[in-house]
């Protein structure tokens, strides 16, 4: 699983070095999915970051896809979002990757960066943007709980 949160920096070309454990977890091979010593990244859903994971990761994507009828209207809008907009990132033999440059613009990621597991993929965040979320996040989770964890 991709777990904790790490303060990595992006150095001029826009390389970033992958935790050791965030790389092993990436590289856990899927019954279904081609090897790949990378990750598979795309602009998150629900946040201002990237969404990176290896090809369990890929796989939900793919699974979620393939639950809609081919050529129906629904799939080819998530075949867009998903495959159309999707990088696959390969691990340089230092253990890093190269971020696009227009993902890197798009979010506003310079300098230090934030990697934050999330179990099964994890997100690369600008740190300010990131405190902001994380705090709406906390307050949610406070509510959550105070409703007994039901929410």
């Amino acid at each position: 699983m991709f777990l904790s949160t790490h303060e990595k920096q992006l150095d001029s070309k826009r390389r970033l070095l992958v935790p050791q454990d965030f790389r092993a977890c990436a590289m856990q091979p899927h019954p279904d999915v081609e090897p790949f010593e990378g990750l598979y990244c795309f602009a998150a859903i629900n946040a201002s970051c990237l969404e990176c994971g290896g090809a369990a990761f890929f796989a939900t994507y793919r699974d979620v896809i393939n639950q809609h009828p081919p050529l129906s209207p629904t799939r080819k809008a998530l075949e867009h979002r998903f495959y159309a907009s999707m990088h696959r990132l390969a691990f340089d033999t230092a253990g890093r990757i190269t971020l696009p440059e227009a993902l890197c613009a798009r979010f506003g990621l310079t300098g230090e960066v934030l990697l934050t597991g999330l179990g099964t993929s994890f997100q690369i965040w600008e740190p300010r943007v990131y405190a902001a979320y994380a705090d709406e996040q906390a307050r949610l989770v406070d509510e959550a709980m105070a409703n007994g964890g039901l929410q």
